[in-house]
């Protein structure tokens, strides 16, 4: 009974994320982390960090990868699979009800401005991701990937440099470390 609940939780989590939130996988994710992290406490802020990052460099839908990451930690496959269909579900919904009335909906004026005021929202949502996952990086105390954020958005917005080689960079950066930290904690 116990683990029909927390399925039940995981699916309806993802399914009311998905549908009350526009703006795409980097609004979701600061969300999903309030709800996975600080309300349920089924990951903690380093794992939701990590799965984050993984969800960004996987090909597909942050939104979507980021589910099927917390629907796997949490629950495992069936985990993944019901975050999955509680992530698509709502805009799979939504979008064929709008399409049924596109032109009515194009060009409405209250529908522009609602967009427009969505756009605002989106811009604050994802400046809060922004803040909050560069403080976990701040915290603790690590120069490199301080060093390495701060280098890829001066890359990427003062020098056009193609995100496909920052992601590179970083990862390869990343993997470094990690081999430099086992290898360490080897040798102690």
């Amino acid at each position: 009974m116990k683990e029909k609940k927390k399925y039940w939780t995981l699916f309806l989590s993802v399914m009311q994320l998905s549908a009350f939130t526009f703006g795409g996988g980097f609004v979701i994710i600061p969300l999903m982390r309030k709800k996975v992290v600080e309300k349920l406490h089924w990951l903690d802020e380093q794992e939701m960090l990590d799965l984050t990052a993984i969800a960004q460099s996987s090909p597909g839908a942050i939104a979507v990868n980021a589910s099927i990451l917390v629907g796997y930690r949490v629950a495992g496959v069936p985990g993944a699979l019901l975050t999955v269909a509680g992530t698509i579900l709502p805009p799979l919904v939504i979008i064929a009800v709008i399409s049924m009335f596109y032109t009515a909906f194009r060009d409405n004026v209250f529908v522009g401005m609602a967009m427009n005021g969505m756009l605002a929202a989106v811009a604050a949502v994802i400046c809060d991701v922004v803040l909050s996952m560069g403080r976990t990086v701040l915290q603790d105390r690590k120069l490199l990937y301080a060093g390495l954020m701060a280098g890829c958005f001066l890359a990427s917005e003062w020098f056009q440099v193609n995100i496909l080689l920052l992601l590179v960079v970083c990862g390869a950066a990343g993997a470094a470390d990690v081999l430099h930290e086992r290898r360490k904690e080897r040798l102690a």
